[in-house]
């Protein structure tokens, strides 16, 4: 169930619709998560999630736009998430993890 609710976050962050930090908190304060979608994706490793949205544009062209984004704004500047120190949020103090997070 993570997975359809992960590419949602994503096509909306890809489509414009609103930043990571709005749909994080959005989530977190609707589900009651300690994290959102952007934040499980720092986790995973944005290395990761790229890997699958390239093999996935190969049969579905709308994880092409996913996959170009996160190439020119995570993969190039070495941006790879928790484990490299940055991601979508910088670590190792993410504002996700703020107590004034959920507030704004």
């Amino acid at each position: 169930m993570l997975v359809p609710f992960l590419i949602s976050a994503t096509e909306l962050w890809v489509k414009e619709v609103s930043d990571h930090e709005m749909i994080d908190r959005a989530w977190m304060k609707s589900f009651g998560s300690p994290l959102g979608p952007f934040a499980i994706l720092d986790i995973i490793g944005i290395n990761t999630v790229y890997n699958v949205a390239k093999l996935n544009a190969e049969t579905n062209p709308n994880m092409t736009p996913l996959m170009e984004k996160l190439d020119a704004e995570f993969i190039k500047p070495g941006h790879l998430g928790m484990f490299a120190g940055k991601g979508f949020y910088s670590y190792p103090n993410p504002t996700y993890a703020s107590e004034d997070f959920l507030k704004s």
